[in-house]
């Protein structure tokens, strides 16, 4: 069973370089580090973990791609990813870009992992409308994943437009590095799964034995093999109970939360999980 970690990584918690290099010397299998360009004010959304106020690092977040180089700098092994990118709210050409050049520069260390996001008012300072954004991250990821593989792209969608192209580096993974989505399990969610993506990576871990059966159809539907797209428990708090019930079910990698804290909390922590590596 392979095991990563994911933390907010903030202007306030772990330095990102030293937490890389303490997560590989430990032997984990992979780091992710989430995205929020902002949170206005306003809060009219929600919290996502349902808090009545929205925890200090939603508003701190490094830019995850900054942050990750910086990881692949200083390691040779670690798979770095994001977790999640909020795609709907990126320039798919600009996107496609930074995933490659990381995916390069880190000689095919990286996960790209993504989701539609949550909070309303974030989204509509990019211009994103809320109830089209699954649509739009949709044609996003089709339109990124003929600039990876193509050495002439080209995409015409409802959202997205894209006249044919040139864009190199191409990533060391091919044809693209694998595209992780998170969500909540459902038709729609396991439709672009089984369209677009490698992974699923349910928050938490919870309800995924029920929801196998429905993923796996649906991957199958599509001309698939279910066998191929992985699912990986996301954010857990692992033990070793957990991790054998996992591994009963057929998840190969498992990745544990971290608190978005100074180094000395975030190390206690690290040794413990450690001990299941």
């Amino acid at each position: 069973m392979k095991i990563g970690v994911t933390t907010f990584v903030t202007d306030q918690s772990m330095n990102i370089v030293a937490l890389a290099r303490a997560a590989e010397e430990r032997g984990f299998h992979s780091l992710y580090v989430p995205e929020h360009t902002h949170i206005p004010t306003s809060r009219r959304t929600p919290s996502p973990t349902g808090d009545a106020v929205l925890a200090e690092e939603y508003k701190r977040t490094l830019d995850p791609f900054v942050a990750l180089a910086a990881a692949a700098a200083v390691t040779t092994r670690l798979e770095i990813g994001t977790g999640v990118c909020l795609v709907a709210q990126r320039d798919p050409i600009v996107l496609a870009k930074e995933v490659a050049s990381l995916d390069f520069i880190s000689n095919g260390r990286f996960m790209f992992g993504i989701g539609f996001g949550w909070n309303r008012e974030e989204m509509q300072s990019h211009g994103v409308v809320f109830q089209e954004r699954r649509a739009l991250v949709r044609e996003k990821m089709l339109a990124m994943q003929r600039l990876w593989h193509e050495d002439e792209a080209s995409f015409a969608g409802d959202h997205v437009r894209l006249q044919e192209s040139w864009a190199w580096p191409k990533p060391v993974r091919t044809p693209w590095p694998p595209v992780l989505i998170g969500g909540a399990p459902g038709p729609k969610l396991f439709e672009h799964i089984a369209e677009y993506g490698d992974a699923w990576i349910p928050i938490g871990g919870a309800g995924v034995v029920k929801a196998l059966p429905a993923l796996h159809e649906a991957v199958a539907k599509a001309g698939r093999d279910p066998s191929q797209v992985d699912v990986i428990p996301f954010g857990s708090i692992p033990d070793e109970r957990k991790l054998e019930y996992y591994a009963s079910l057929g998840v190969r990698e498992v990745v544990a939360r971290l608190p978005s804290a100074p180094e000395s909390e975030v190390l206690a922590l690290l040794d413990r999980y450690a001990k299941l590596v």
